[in-house]
C-alpha cells in the first residue's frame, strides 16, 4: 500500500521500525487509506530522490510522525509515542498501530461498512437481527428497519406509540446466514492479527440466537451458523499464509443451572454419556497457562474443515435442549465455543488469541412458556445469570470501582472480554410478533445499554523473541538467586 519498503522478506523488529522512522512511509500509507489524513507531509526534494529512499533531518521525521500521530487519534486507531520509534522493545505499540490502520482500511473498503468505526475505539458493538414471523396473518410489532441501524418499534396496544432505537447495523427478516457473516468476518478474521474477541447472541427464548450462531439443527450448508463459518474461515487463513504457522485448538462449554460448567467435547473421548456433575469444571485465571480461562476443558485441535463440521455437531448434540410452550426447542444453558489460536513467523515471535462465540440462553416469562419442575429451575437459573449480566453491563457503563463479575458463572468466565482490551460485538435477537412486544422492549433497551459501555483499546498478544528472551533470563535470575 505505501510502496516498497527495501526490507528484506523477513526484517527483524529493528529493521521494521527504522524504515518507519522518517515518517514518510506511515504518513503516506494513512494518507492512502483516508486521503488527506496528513494534509502536510515533509519530504526532501532536493535530493532528487523517491521518497522511500529519502533521508530527513531529526526535526523533519519528527513532524512527520507527529502529524501521522494527529491523524491516527483523529480516525480512532490505537497510536504510540514519538519515544517508542527510538526506545529498543517498545515496537508492541507500533504493530498495534499498524494493525489497527490495517483493520480500518479493510472496514473502508467494505461495501456495507455503514455504521461508525468502532472495533479498535472501545465501544462495545450491537448489531440487532430480526427473526422472521411465524405465519404471515401474526400481527408484528417492527414499524422500520433502517440501512444505517435504526429500528422503530409499534406499541401493538397504542398505535400511536412509536420507539426509536439506534444500533450499529439491524438485519431484517430475510437477511441470511452468509450476509450476517460477512458483517462479523472483519471482526473474526483479527484473531489471527492476535486480537481477542467475543461475540454473544442475547435475546428473548425464540428469538433465533441458536440459528445465528449455530445454524438449524436440520439444515443446507448455506444455513451453518457463525460458529461452524468463523472455524472454517480461521482455518482457511491458517493455511494459505505463508509467514506464520498457527495452531487452531477448540473448547466448547456450557453453564447449565448456574452452577454446572460441562464440557460438551468431553463426550468425545469417553463416547458415552456420564453425569453432568462428573464433568464439573473450574473457571480461574491461568496466567501460567497461557491466560486459560477453562485449563481443565477439552481443547481439539482443528487440521480440517471436516474437523470443524464433525466438532461444531458433538457440542451441539450434546447441549441441554427442552420444549416450552415459547420454543419446541429452548436452550436450557450458555453455551460457548473458544477458538484458540497461537502463531509463530519465521523468527519465533508469537501471537496467542482467542474467540470467544456465545450462544446465551433465552430469557424467559414463566407464565409464559408455562414450564415446571426441572424446567422452572433451569429458567430461573437462565434468568439470573442474565440478570446479573445486565449488573455487570450496568456497572461498566456507569465506570463503577467495583464489577461485580463474581456473582454468575457468565459473567466470571466473560470477564476478560467485558473488561479487558478486547473486541466485542452483541447481536441482539428480537422476535416481531406483537404478543412479543414487551419482551422486544426489553432486549433493545438492555442492548442500548451494552452499546453504551466503553472498553479498553483492543492489543495485540504477540510476545516478540526478545521480550521472551528477556522474560526468561529475568526468570532464571530470579530462581538462581
Amino acid at each position: 500500500m505505501a510502496g516498497p519498503l527495501g526490507l528484506p522478506a523477513q526484517p527483524t523488529e529493528q529493521e521494521f521500525v527504522s524504515c518507519l522512522k522518517s515518517g514518510l512511509v506511515l504518513c503516506n500509507a494513512i494518507n492512502k487509506i483516508q486521503s488527506g489524513a496528513v494534509p502536510k507531509v515533509i519530504t526532501n526534494q532536493s535530493a532528487g530522490l523517491s521518497w522511500e529512499n529519502q533521508t530527513l533531518t531529526a526535526y523533519q521525521y519528527f513532524e512527520n510522525i507527529r502529524n501521522f500521530l494527529v491523524a491516527v487519534d483523529e480516525l480512532k486507531i490505537p497510536s504510540f509515542e514519538i519515544s517508542d520509534i527510538e526506545r529498543a522493545g517498545s515496537v508492541g505499540n507500533i504493530v498495534d498501530c499498524i494493525l489497527g490502520l490495517k483493520a480500518y482500511h479493510e472496514w473502508k473498503q467494505s461495501s456495507k461498512s455503514n455504521g461508525p468505526w468502532k472495533y479498535l475505539s472501545g465501544n462495545i458493538q450491537v448489531y440487532c437481527r430480526v427473526r422472521p414471523a411465524f405465519g404471515t396473518e401474526v400481527k408484528c410489532s417492527i414499524d422500520y428497519i433502517g440501512n444505517d441501524g435504526a429500528l422503530i418499534i409499534l406499541d401493538p396496544l397504542k398505535s400511536q406509540l412509536r420507539k426509536n432505537f439506534q444500533f450499529n447495523k439491524v438485519f431484517g427478516p430475510n437477511v441470511t446466514q452468509e450476509e450476517v457473516y460477512k458483517e462479523t468476518q472483519s471482526l473474526i478474521r483479527s484473531v489471527m492479527d492476535g486480537y481477542n474477541v467475543c461475540i454473544f447472541a442475547y435475546g428473548q427464548t425464540g428469538s433465533g440466537k441458536t440459528y445465528s450462531m449455530c445454524g438449524p439443527a436440520i439444515g443446507s450448508a448455506k444455513d451453518i451458523g457463525i460458529n461452524s463459518m468463523a472455524l472454517n474461515d480461521l482455518f482457511q487463513i491458517s493455511c494459505t499464509r505463508e509467514d506464520i504457522k498457527y495452531e487452531i485448538h477448540v473448547q466448547m462449554v456450557e453453564i447449565y443451572n448456574e452452577q454446572i460448567l460441562l464440557d460438551l467435547y468431553h463426550f468425545l473421548l469417553l463416547n458415552q454419556f456420564v453425569s453432568f456433575t462428573n464433568f464439573t469444571l473450574e473457571i480461574r485465571n491461568c496466567l501460567s497457562n497461557g491466560g486459560l480461562s477453562l485449563p481443565d476443558a477439552t481443547m481439539h485441535h482443528v487440521v480440517s474443515t471436516s474437523d470443524v463440521v464433525n466438532l461444531m455437531k458433538i457440542g451441539d448434540r450434546n447441549r441441554a435442549f427442552s420444549c416450552t410452550a415459547m420454543n419446541n426447542r429452548s436452550s436450557r444453558s450458555h453455551s460457548v465455543v473458544t477458538i484458540h489460536v497461537c502463531g509463530r513467523d519465521v523468527l519465533g515471535n508469537k501471537l496467542q488469541s482467542c474467540l470467544h462465540l456465545v450462544d446465551l440462553a433465552g430469557s424467559e416469562r414463566v407464565d409464559k412458556s408455562e414450564v415446571t419442575g426441572d424446567r422452572m429451575k433451569e429458567a430461573q437459573h437462565i434468568n439470573k445469570s442474565l440478570s446479573c449480566l445486565g449488573d455487570v453491563i450496568s456497572a461498566l457503563a456507569q465506570k463503577s470501582s467495583h464489577i461485580p463479575y463474581r456473582n454468575s458463572k457468565l459473567t466470571l468466565l466473560l470477564q476478560n472480554s467485558l473488561g479487558g482490551h478486547s473486541k466485542m460485538l452483541m447481536l441482539a435477537h428480537v422476535s416481531p410478533e406483537a404478543e412479543s412486544y414487551g419482551e422486544t422492549i426489553s432486549t433493545l433497551k438492555f442492548a442500548q445499554r451494552v452499546s453504551t459501555v466503553e472498553l479498553g483499546v483492543a492489543h495485540v498478544n504477540k510476545e516478540s523473541v526478545e521480550i521472551r528472551d528477556l522474560r526468561e533470563q529475568v526468570f532464571c535470575s530470579s530462581f538462581c538467586t
